[in-house]
């Protein structure tokens, strides 16, 4: 008799293949900065969000029954938060990204649920508890631990500070645009709302880049091949499809069990950079790193037992 896999056994399955393509994404953009001079980080994240749009577009169109009446208030909202939270996020983390590890970068991206509850407990007066106190010390000092390391064995990177504090902003930018998202996903819909704010990141992405680069079209033409091929990777596998994914995981586990699976990624993230870049994190760094994942799951999952 064939058995078939459960629900929450395929939901399993989705949140694992969204957390390793989510994880590959500083690999790949390392690499892509290896290629030539040229790919920055405006060239590359142009290249990912325009590989990424029209799959965007498609998603909007088959999900535009979901949304409810909405406002012009609440399409104004949408714009902010696509562009805060796909486009000005990503060319931030891109930027930072030429200057640092992806081993940190990943590590300093996870911090954005702590940042959503130090958000919350400013503007909507939401009480810090000891537990989230304790997790934001265990999150912000594992991060702290891995950052110092790596600044000690990398004393020549002048622009060191510089990256870790870009990547940081990307995190900020993302938990404003998650403190935005609740009440746009009442009114568009989850699967409408997503695309839609991805498709206005995309467009805000590619706007960004013909108007700060000069000769773009030029520029474009004197790229690599292989980086073309890497915008491909980054647009489709590794924003487009662990998108869905994770739609798809929290769909059919929730979002607390989603999350806790996702908390593996930092972890692909250094397994990955130690294969393919070489880089190398001491013990102090993934006694850091473990802090960091166990403060940041402490927030998460009690966010949302809350």
């Amino acid at each position: 008799m064939k058995t078939y896999p459960s629900s929450s056994q395929i939901g399993a399955l989705f949140a694992i293949g969204a957390a390793f393509l989510f994880s590959s994404k500083a690999i790949f953009i390392k690499q892509a900065y290896a290629l030539s001079p040229l790919v920055d980080g405006t060239v590359l994240v142009a290249l990912r969000m325009g590989s990424a749009l029209p799959f965007f577009l498609v998603i909007a169109w088959l999900s535009r029954h979901q949304k409810q009446q909405i406002s012009t208030r609440d399409w104004l909202i949408l714009w902010a938060s696509g562009l805060l939270g796909y486009y000005f996020s990503s060319w931030l983390d891109f930027m930072g990204l030429m200057f640092i590890s992806a081993s940190l970068e990943r590590i300093i991206l996870f911090l954005y649920p702590t940042l959503t509850v130090l958000a919350s407990s400013v503007l909507f007066k939401q009480k810090l508890t000891l537990k989230m106190l304790c997790a934001l010390a265990l999150s912000y000092g594992g991060t702290l631990i891995v950052m110092l390391q790596e600044q000690a064995n990398t004393p020549h990177n002048e622009n060191f500070w510089l990256g870790a504090s870009l990547v940081f902003a990307s995190a900020v930018c993302f938990a404003a645009y998650l403190l935005m998202s609740p009440r746009l996903i009442r009114q568009f819909g989850s699967w409408h709302f997503n695309a839609l704010a991805l498709s206005i990141a995309c467009v805000g992405t590619l706007v960004h880049f013909f108007v700060a680069t000069t000769q773009p079209l030029n520029l474009l033409a004197q790229l690599p091949e292989s980086a073309f091929y890497y915008g491909l990777i980054l647009g489709v596998f590794v924003t487009v499809l662990p998108t869905i994914f994770m739609a798809q995981s929290i769909q059919r586990l929730g979002a607390a069990q989603s999350a806790m699976i996702a908390s593996i990624g930092p972890i692909l993230t250094l397994i990955l950079a130690s294969i393919f870049l070489g880089e190398y994190m001491n013990s102090i760094q993934w006694f850091g790193c473990a802090l960091n994942i166990v403060g940041v799951l402490m927030i998460t999952l009690g966010k949302k037992s809350a």
